[in-house]
């Protein structure tokens, strides 16, 4: 489920309200794909204890990989600024 979509849920449930379609996407912090917020209704749905777990770090990880990826093309800027040198 995606995390967007499981807060608002939660919160949902938290102010005791059914949650629907319209009432989720009133509740998104973030633009979600209609799709998505089917599939996660359909999700609560089926097994209501599902929004008691976390939901995934998705945007973390991203955080991160781009990090990773900041770093890799700094060293390869500095490597090829040493081959260059070089020549």
């Amino acid at each position: 489920m995606h995390p967007a979509v499981h807060s608002a849920i939660a919160a949902l449930i938290a102010e005791n309200k059914t949650p629907t379609v319209a009432l989720t996407k009133s509740k998104l912090s973030e633009p979600v794909p209609m799709p998505l917020v089917i599939a996660g209704l359909t999700a609560y749905k089926n097994d209501p204890n599902c929004i008691n777990t976390q939901p995934a770090a998705a945007p973390k990880a991203k955080a991160t990989e781009q990090n990773q990826l900041d770093r890799i093309e700094q060293k390869l800027d500095r490597l090829l600024a040493l081959l260059e040198k070089d020549n």
